[in-house]
Order: C-alpha cells, then structure tokens, then sequence
C-alpha cells in the first residue's frame, strides 16, 4: 500500500511537472518601511491562477514560459499591475506603495478580512490591525483579545475574567503563538487587558478549526500573531497616551534597506493615582517588545524577536503577586531552491508566576518553561498544489512551585513541589490541491509523540487509581499512596503516541459561492490545573503522564459561504460538532493549590459542543462592520469508573462554566468625515452557568447548604453598548499625524453580574442574593500619534 501511494505520488508529480514551465518567487514588502507583507494576492488573470505570500511575505508559482500580466493587491495599498516575461526561473521582489500616499480618501476593495471563495480555509477569522484599533474597549485600551470577543464562536467568562473561549472550549484548550512562540497567560491585569501591544502586531490569524497539520498540542484554537519586522528606510515612532496606561514604539534602520530594528513598550500607572491618597495597595503592569530583522541576500534572513511582560498586585505592602511571560525567538529564513522555502526557529519560553507573603515571611515561586525547535518548509510544487512539512521538538520544565524564606527570622523552611519534565515532538504534512476550477482540498497528517521524564518523586497507588470511591458516603476521596519511586530525568516515564489527520474541502458553485467541510484530530498533552471558569496565574500546568491521559479531539464542520452585491457583502454560516476524550474534572472539595500530588483530585471526563455560527459582514463603503451570532451548547461528564460508583454531578452531563447557548454581537464603523469616524459594538449573551443553593439544614447550630446539580443555574443575561469617536485634526507637517480617540464604555450603564452571593440580612434575618458587578458606565480619552 505504502509503495502504491509513493508510485501514485510520484506519477502526479512528474505530470504536473512535464509541461514547458518555470518558477517565479519572491517577497512582497511595503515600499515605505520595507515590512514584508502577509497574505497579499498575486494573482495572473489570464491563466485564472495565483497564490498568496506566506507569514514572511514570500510568495512562488509556476508559469508557463512567455509573457504575462500579474495583478498584486492588498488592503490598504496601491494595486500593482505589470507584466513579466518568464523563461527559466525567475525572482521578482515586489514593493507595495500604501494607498494614504497617493490618495486624499482611500475606498478599500481589497480586504484580508474577506471572505475566499475557492479557498479550501474555514473557521479562520482574519483581523486587520487597523480594524482591531477602531473598536471601543474598556478604558480606551486597544486590544487584541476583546476584539477576537466580537466574532462568532469566540467568547469569554465574563468580565474581568482572563483569556477566551472558543467553540465551547476551555482557556487552556487555545494555542497562542507570538512569533511562534507559545504565550500561557495572554492576560493582563486578571483579564482587563492582553498583552499584545497592538502597535507592534503585523497580522493575526484565529484558526476555530479545520486546523492546518503544522499546529498542534491544542484541542480548541490556535490564535497565530506576528510582530512586525521594523522599518529598514528611515525612523519612525508612534505611541498613546491614555487613562491609565500609555505605550511607545520606536522603529528604522540597521543597515538601511538590509537590517531594522522594533521596539515597543507599555505601561499602566493608575496606581500612581493611589499614593496622592496614601493608599498602598496597587495593580500594575508593563510589557516590551522587540524585533531585529537583517537580510543577508536574497535567499537567506535572520530575525530575532522577544516579548517580556509583568504584572504587580501589591497590598498593603504585605502580599505582593508578579508575574508574566517572557519569549525569545531565532529565525532563519531560507529560499532553499526557487520552489521551496524554509523556516528554522528556536524558541525558548518562559511563565512565571511568584507571590511574596511578608506576613508570614516566605516567597513562592512557580512556572513552566519551554524550549522548541522548528524547521518548516514550504515546497510550491505549481499552481495547483502546495506541500508543506516539518518537524518540531519541545522540551518542557514545570515548577509546580516552590517556597523559600523572605528573611532570616523566617520560620518557613525551603519546600519544592516535584519538578516536572517531558519531550514533546511531532512530524507533520499538508497539500493545498486545486482539482479543479471549482473543487480544492487541504490534507494532511500529524503525528505527535509525548514522553513523560521521570522525577524525583512519583506515588504509587493501589490498582494505580490516586482517586478512591467511598462507597458509604457516596464521595470521591484522596487515595493513599502505598509507596514511591525516583527516576531520574533522562528516563522515559511514559510515552504517547497519535496520529492527528486534518482535512478540509471546498467546493464553489461559482465566483460568489461555496460549501465547505473540515474535519481534524489533535491531541493536548498539557493540561491547566484549575477548578475556575476563568484561569488565575496561580493555576498550574501539568504534563500527562502516569495518572494522566492526553486530552483527544475529534470535530468537523460544515458552512455554507457567500459574497454578495459585487463583494460589498458576505456571509458564512458554519456549523460544527466537537468531542473531547480525557477532560479532566475535579472532586467535590478537590484541593488544587500546592498539591504535591495533583492526581488525586482529578478524574477524566468528556467534554462535548456544538452549535451554529453566522457572520454577515459590510466590507466596503463608508460604513463597514459585521453581525456576529453563536448558538452553541458546551458540556462535560464524567460517569463513575466502575457501576457502584456516582461519577461527577452523578455521572451526568452539565454545562460547562463558560456555556453560552446565545451569542450575539453588532460593530460598526462609520466615516462621517476626513476627520471623524464613529465606532460602536453591542453584545448580547445568555448568562454564564453557576450553581446556587436550593435549600438548608441545621447541624449542631450549623446552618448547611444543600445545592442544586453542578451549573444547573444561571447569572442574568450579559449585554453592553459600548461607543467610540476618532477625531483625526489636520496635520501640521508631513511628519507628524496624530488623532484622538473618545469612547464610552457601557453607555447605558448596565451592571452585568460577574457572580451571585447568598448571605443573611442581619436587619431582617431573610436570606438574600448579593450581585458582584466589575464595570458601569466608563468614559475614556486616548491621544494617538506618530513621526
């Protein structure tokens, strides 16, 4: 069978090679900067071909030889019309000129945002930066994850809470990547704020599924954002000034047209405010960006970008919480021949989360780290069909805490909870094909391998079940270790093994119209120890291992897609089904902070949703935005092991702690003028799943609670108008733009519930339910610039 697939492939290789034909590349970058330019269409009407630039703006397609015309597009620049005579292989590096020099009013046609027809992509939602910094946000802040908040299928537990949701699936479940390197905490300040500087961002992708074969270790998302390179022509900068926090970055040349340089830095200063009242308490964060980008020759790259962010939450000088991410990543980028190019990257990344506790004299400290090798390659074979593969190797450091003494007269003795190490590697392909003028596929296979290391420390337990059933009181219990043993770290614990195949297809009716089917398989080997809705940076993460099984996804989808009104208008309604093998649930009374043996408070469960999805998008004009709507279920069982045993929420399914049946979200952005532009989004969604008691006795004068089935309740439905001005004055000179940026938060000051408390009324003695709201009504003011 193998040989049969290698004949077969070989075969169509050497016929889709024997025509007359030669190879055209090159790289398409922004003529005033010198920034390569992501996704742009290079496209030869005459042979009804084209193709796309990759993530480093490098584009290659066959032709056959002799003249012909090529049409190069992209959002927000002049379109590019020339012709070219091809004979043998041929390099031809394009400059696009942005369409504000030349143009007093700029109507965009060309969209990275739209939809594409033909393309065998789906569940993917693009975001122009540019669309991202006209959005109003909480106060005034520009940022990446609430944006993402707006499209269908994207969601998050509430305000304040950290990270986001996709198609019902947990935080832990989304793989970030910044410069391709992994972020675990994409939060800041608990969830006010990310921490992607938006002046910084290039583009970013948002994969909800039919995920390619080169991301993997995810079973929800991959949310995929590059930083720009910097501009290699002349200096700029360009920053913000804003209620409580304000930002600066700063680019140009190395070596002019060769080497540039990017680096960019925010920070928050509320807490200032709080010292002229002599309040010592105080929350704060800051972040740095940065990026060098040489160009050796015209086939070889070098790049080097890094991220660096902390958060500071200090009370009363007493207990102080820090942390934050820290990533480093070492590009080469290399044309290997006129039809391949490669990407090798190393990349180390780093979480750390510390806590210092003055009050009882001791610090802890804990954290993952990681350190990963890519090399990719992109392989153009011709028009009709692209290969990518390659190999990735992690290696993994988990500290799942540790505590010193803060001073000497400390009573607090050193502890270290087990370290934690595994290996985590992966071999992957993927074809882009076009069969035909109206059928295309993309197809691939990862196969993934995870080996747990050994520890100092690992228990052994009875029947190996860490978890025991109490058969009398009907409860889970801790189990008790009979033993344990110590395997040093360049020993194989236990290793896993999948195989993760990826499929999407594609078939157009015509220019305007198109279905598409995804199916993929991916598996997750770490896991987000947490028994919260919302992750906290004191949650850990865990490897599988001994007592724990990698989490496996099977989900397809289906949609129907269409541009409409000359491209004015398009329209995707998408619907889909995932289910989740080993999700991890937790006990009743599990706890989870400082376990040594985390094992025993967990059992594996499955996890399921499914819903519909519709995004009806405005793309030209004066007024553009988009009408976004989610029905969708999340939920999660876990039966008993055994038919004696009850099994979480009595073996049950019950909603997730971020199921939202009804999603609905409305932007807009209108132009009224040169100088003023008016934004504004509304959403709507049903109330997050709680649990609340249904009733009480009395024990030995304690009052107990007894409690309804675990989220068999509801907070009060969630919705918000926010508002936004941009007032874009005049310029003074040809260097220098500035604008100002004024927007209501919740205008109608609509105090949505984060949680419900129940307590007593000491005045009347009734038992009474207590809501917790974060924000009302918010005005802010943010002064833009740039030289």
């Amino acid at each position: 069978m193998n040989k049969f697939l290698s004949l077969l492939f070989l075969l169509f290789f050497l016929v889709t090679n024997a025509q007359d034909k030669a190879v055209l590349n090159g790289v398409v970058k922004d003529a005033s900067s010198n920034e390569t330019l992501y996704g742009v269409n290079i496209l030869l009407p005459t042979l009804n071909a084209g193709t796309v630039t990759n993530e480093y703006g490098f584009y290659s397609i066959k032709l056959p030889n002799g003249t012909h015309q090529i049409k190069v597009s992209y959002l927000g620049y002049q379109e590019l019309v020339t012709e070219v005579t091809i004979e043998e292989n041929k390099t031809l590096n394009f400059d696009l000129i942005p369409a504000s020099e030349f143009l007093d009013e700029v109507i965009l046609t060309e969209n990275i945002e739209r939809l594409n027809i033909k393309k065998p992509e789906m569940s993917v939602n693009k975001l122009d930066i540019n669309t991202i910094q006209k959005l109003p946000v909480v106060f005034g802040e520009v940022d990446v994850v609430k944006s993402l908040l707006l499209l269908p299928g994207v969601s998050n537990a509430g305000e304040g809470s950290s990270g986001f949701n996709v198609r019902g699936g947990a935080v832990d479940q989304n793989l970030i990547l910044l410069d391709e390197a992994t972020i675990y905490n994409a939060s800041h300040l608990f969830g006010l704020f990310s921490v992607f500087n938006p002046d910084a961002i290039k583009n970013l992708k948002l994969y909800k599924g039919g995920i390619p074969a080169k991301y993997g270790g995810r079973v929800s998302s991959v949310l995929e954002i590059y930083q720009k390179d910097g501009n290699s022509k002349k200096f700029e900068a360009n920053g913000g000034i804003g209620v409580i926090s304000s930002r600066l970055l700063a680019q140009g040349p190395i070596i002019k047209d060769k080497g540039s340089f990017l680096i960019g830095g925010r920070s928050s200063y509320a807490h200032l405010f709080l010292k002229l009242t002599d309040n010592p308490n105080s929350a704060y964060f800051y972040d740095l960006n940065t990026k060098l980008s040489y160009r050796i020759d015209k086939s070889n790259s070098i790049l080097f970008s890094g991220y660096f962010g902390r958060d500071v939450f200090n009370i009363n000088e007493s207990f102080k919480n820090t942390y934050g991410n820290a990533v480093f990543n070492l590009r080469w980028n290399h044309v290997l021949t006129d039809n391949i190019f490669t990407n090798l990257s190393v990349i180390y990344s780093d979480y750390y989360y510390g806590l210092t506790l003055d009050f009882v004299e001791f610090n802890w400290n804990s954290g993952i780290k990681n350190l990963n090798l890519k090399y990719d390659f992109s392989h153009y074979l011709n028009e009709n069909f692209n290969f990518e593969y390659g190999v990735h190797s992690t290696y993994y450091e988990f500290n799942p805490g540790e505590i010193e003494p803060s001073t000497e007269s400390s009573g607090i003795n050193n502890f270290n909870l087990t370290k934690k190490y595994a290996f985590e590697n992966a071999l992957y392909f993927s074809v882009e094909q076009k069969f035909s003028e109206k059928f295309s596929a993309e197809y691939g296979l990862r196969y993934s391998s995870f080996l747990r290391l050994g520890q100092k420390e690992l228990n052994l337990y009875q029947n190996d079940q860490a978890v025991i059933f109490n058969e009398d009181f009907g409860i889970y219990e801790e189990a008790n270790p009979i033993g344990s043993k110590e395997l040093s770290k360049s020993s194989i614990e236990r290793s896993f093994g999948n195989l993760e195949p990826r499929l999407a297809l594609a078939y157009s009716f015509n220019d305007y119209q198109s279905v598409k089917a995804s199916y993929n398989r991916m598996s997750q080997y770490l896991h987000l120890i947490t028994n919260t809705s919302s992750p906290t940076p004191l949650d850990i993460w865990a490897p599988s291992g001994k007592y724990i099984e990698p989490q496996l996804l099977d989900q397809v989808a289906l949609g129907y897609f269409q541009n409409f009104n000359n491209e004015k208008y398009s329209l995707e309604i998408e619907g889909f089904y995932k289910f989740i093998k080993n999700r991890l649930d937790y006990i009743d009374g599990a706890n989870l902070v400082a376990n040594n043996a985390i094992e025993q408070a967990i059992l594996p469960g499955t996890a399921r949703a499914f819903g519909l999805e519709l995004l009806l998008r405005k793309n030209t004009g004066r007024f553009t935005g988009w009408l976004a709507y989610t029905l969708s279920r999340s939920e999660q069982r876990t039966p008993g092991r055994t038919p004696v045993e009850s099994g979480i929420n009595s073996g049950n399914w019950y909603s997730t702690g971020y199921d939202k049946p009804h999603d609905i979200s409305l932007t807009g952005s209108y132009e009224i003028s040169k100088k003023w532009q008016l934004n504004t989004s509304f959403v709507y969604q049903t109330g997050l799943p709680t649990t609340y008691p249904t009733g009480q006795y009395r024990f030995e004068n304690l009052n107990i609670p007894v409690y309804s089935p675990r989220n068999s309740n509801r907070l009060p439905a969630y919705h918000r108008l926010d508002i936004s001005a941009t007032y874009i004055p005049k310029r003074k000179t040809k260097t220098f733009e500035s604008s100002w940026n004024f927007g209501i938060y919740n205008v109608y000051n609509r105090m949505n519930a984060v949680s419900l408390s129940f307590r007593k009324n000491e005045d009347s003695g009734n038992n009474e339910a207590v809501r917790l709201s974060l924000f009302g009504i918010i005005p802010s003011v943010t002064y833009n610039f740039k030289f």
